[in-house]
Formats: structure tokens, C-alpha cells, sequence
């Protein structure tokens, strides 16, 4: 492996972005699963694969998907979005479910997507207080966290839940940690991640990073979302339409937070998730690659190119 010295003087800038990826995780949909015939042509033994539970699907669908990753070798992650949970009944239903079926011991509990909750949830800490997932043996849980603000919740609303999750940890027999969703730029990530370290914030922070797209899907993704400052990295190149079906890679977005995770002993971001929002073939494929070490380094150190072919 070529040695390459960071800017600022520490470290192999390669090597930094090979261990940010060394166990990153992925999401998949139960829509997108019945397009994939068997993912363990495109994922590898293990790996910890995110199970979405969108708004109106039928939370049947997630345990299926879940199953089916389960069986095929990997450690699936569910998703339960509060608001599109109908019943405490229901809810203690599918944990026992997940527990007792697939032996599932790590969740993701999320506000959910949904302006009126189906049932008593209108929150993840409604969720979590029910101590349902400590009774079933939930003993890693992932909460959502907001790099760039939410346009449905304010920002002091942000901070309180925060303060509370970080509470709840303390008090629960699970392992908490930050999911957040993706972003395009380290700038805005580094600045948020600091400033909920100086407000108290304890729990290790999980990275969403978009997979392979293009420029006009990303961009309706991030609207869709919310995405806040870092769409600029987007917006600077949906200006030339001509761009607008070209692939973005985030090479750059990596580098930097490899660099800042390798070089700064406050860092609280842990792992990279990835979003594999033009397809999980492409963007899995991609992460193997610079996680197997296959790219080089840009002449300006501004991002990285394989050099493996990913198809």
C-alpha cells in the first residue's frame, strides 16, 4: 500500500479511509429486497444490513426482509419507525418476534416519517419508555441523530431529545448509539459532532454516507429529507444540467471523516452507514473496494478513485 502523509503531517491518509470503512453497514428497503435474489451476491459474510420500516408498509415485510437476511448469513438491523407503530401490543408482538425467531439483539428506533401516528408512538423516547426493548433483550439500539437540523422538528426540540437519549442510556441494559441520516460534506458533520459533545452528548455516532447515484436522484432524496448545508455540494453541480445523471462517488466526504476520525481524539463518529440509494449492487461494491484498499488517491487530496471495475 503507497504510503500517503495527510496535510496535516499524521498518518497515512490511505490507511485512515481503509480503517473508517473496515465495518461499515448498509441499508436495504423490503421493496428493494424482492429485486435482489439472493444478497450475498453483492454483500459479504456478516456484515450488519439496516432493514427499513417506511411509512404505510406493513412491518410483516421488515421481519420477512429480515429473516431472509438472517438466513443468507448477514445480521440484520430492523428499523421501528414509532409513528407507524399501531399498538403497544403489536410492538411487543415484533420484538418477541425478532428475538425469538431470529435471534435479533440490535434494533433502530426512529420518530418515523408520518404526520399523524397511527397509534400511541408519536416519538422513539415514547417507544424506548416502554422498556419493551430492554425486556426482550435489546442490548444495541440505534436512535436518530440530525447533523443538519430537521425540517419537521426545531432545533431545541433536537437538543432535548438528545439530552434525553443520552439519559435513557444511562439507565437502560442497552448500548445506544447516534444513526443520522446522510449527508454530503464533512464540514457540517464535524462542527455538529462537536457541538453535542460540548452540550454532553456520550453516545458514538453512526455516519450516513450516500451510495452511488446520480446527481438528480440524490438531490430528490436529500429534499425529501431535509438535508440541510451540505446540499451545496450538490446544488454547486446540478447548475450544469449536463451533470445532472452523472454518478457522484463520496470520495471526498470519506476522506475527510477518515481523516478527522484518525486525527482527532474527541471524534465521536465511529462508522460509516451507507445508503444505497441508486442501488445496493453498485454501492456495495464500491464500498468493498476502497475497503479492500483498490483506489488512489486524488493529486489534490481532495478524493479518491478506485481502481478496481465495479461494473
Amino acid at each position: 500500500m503507497t504510503q500517503t502523509t495527510s496535510p496535516s503531517g499524521k498518518g497515512d491518509a490511505k490507511q485512515q479511509i481503509v480503517d473508517f470503512l473496515a465495518d461499515f453497514t448498509i441499508e436495504t428497503t423490503p421493496g428493494s429486497a424482492l429485486k435482489i435474489p439472493d444478497y450475498r451476491a453483492h454483500l459479504r459474510p456478516g456484515i450488519k444490513v439496516a432493514v427499513t420500516f417506511l411509512p404505510g408498509s406493513d412491518f410483516d415485510d421488515t421481519i420477512k426482509t429480515a429473516a431472509r437476511l438472517k438466513a443468507e448469513g448477514f445480521e440484520p438491523l430492523p428499523h421501528f419507525a414509532a409513528r407507524s407503530v399501531p399498538s403497544k401490543a403489536l410492538l411487543e408482538g415484533w420484538l418477541q418476534q425478532l428475538r425469538d425467531d431470529l435471534g435479533v439483539t440490535e434494533v433502530v428506533a426512529l420518530g418515523g416519517a408520518v404526520d399523524k401516528p397511527l397509534g400511541d408512538f408519536d416519538s422513539s423516547m415514547a417507544l424506548l419508555e416502554t422498556g419493551l426493548f430492554d425486556k426482550y433483550g435489546m442490548t444495541t439500539i440505534g436512535v436518530a441523530g440530525h447533523p443538519e437540523g430537521s425540517p419537521d422538528i426545531s432545533d431545541g426540540a433536537i437538543a432535548e431529545a438528545l439530552a434525553w437519549k443520552n439519559a435513557f442510556a444511562e439507565r437502560s441494559g442497552a448500548e445506544l448509539y447516534i444513526a443520522t441520516q446522510f449527508c454530503f460534506e464533512a464540514e457540517p458533520i464535524i462542527a455538529w459532532d462537536r457541538a453535542i459533545q460540548a452540550a454532553g452528548n456520550k453516545l458514538p455516532i453512526h455516519i450516513g454516507v450516500p451510495g452511488l447515484a446520480t446527481i438528480k436522484t440524490l438531490l430528490n432524496h436529500a429534499r425529501a429529507c431535509g438535508i440541510g448545508p451540505s446540499m451545496r455540494f450538490l446544488t454547486k453541480q446540478a447548475r450544469n444540467i449536463t451533470k445532472l445523471m452523472t454518478v457522484s462517488e463520496p470520495d471526498r466526504l470519506i476522506l475527510d471523516l477518515a481523516r478527522y476520525k484518525a486525527e482527532d481524539p474527541n471524534c465521536g463518529i465511529r462508522h460509516a452507514h451507507f445508503y444505497p440509494l441508486g442501488g445496493l449492487r453498485r454501492s456495495a461494491a464500491w464500498a468493498y473496494a476502497v475497503r479492500d484498499g483498490d483506489f488512489t488517491l486524488k493529486p489534490d487530496n481532495k478524493g479518491f478513485k478506485l481502481t478496481r471495475d465495479i461494473g
